[in-house]
């Protein structure tokens, strides 16, 4: 009998993790002001990247990450349509001092950059177009 309170228990918490992460996965947040600016980090690290006339949606990927891939195509789509955004893909593996500067924990991890470079907003996870189209109007007024 406790075995199978232990396994209902389990099933639980798992089941509620997965609801979580569902609802969580590839949400936008508001970002914690970095000195100077978010880009001066990247462009240390890329210095053949170039920021994007409006905004720049910066992703963070590794090698073997499924989601990453997604994510790329979604990227790449927006900043194809939206004037002025570009997408900028980063190696995580390549590139790890500039993950523990930036604070990324995750792949994909999706920085949207203003104009000058500043972080406005991250997501962790896979954000759907959507999702990613809500966050460059904020843009318009910086």
């Amino acid at each position: 009998m406790t075995g199978l309170v232990l396994l209902l228990l389990a099933v639980a918490v798992a089941a509620g993790f997965g609801l979580y992460r569902r609802r969580t996965d590839g949400s936008f947040a508001v970002a914690a002001p970095a000195a100077p600016t978010t880009w001066t980090a990247v462009a240390g690290a890329v210095p053949d990247a170039a920021l994007g006339e409006r905004a720049t949606l910066v992703q963070f990927s590794s090698a073997f990450c499924a989601p990453c891939r997604t994510t790329r195509v979604v990227l790449a789509d927006v900043a194809g349509r939206a004037d002025g955004v570009t997408h900028l893909e980063i190696d995580a593996e390549q590139h790890l001092d500039l993950v523990r500067a930036l604070d990324i924990r995750r792949t994909p991890t999706t920085l949207v950059l203003d104009r000058r470079g500043h972080e406005v907003t991250r997501a962790a996870g896979a954000p759907r177009r959507e999702q990613v189209l809500a966050a460059l109007p904020a843009l318009q007024e910086s």
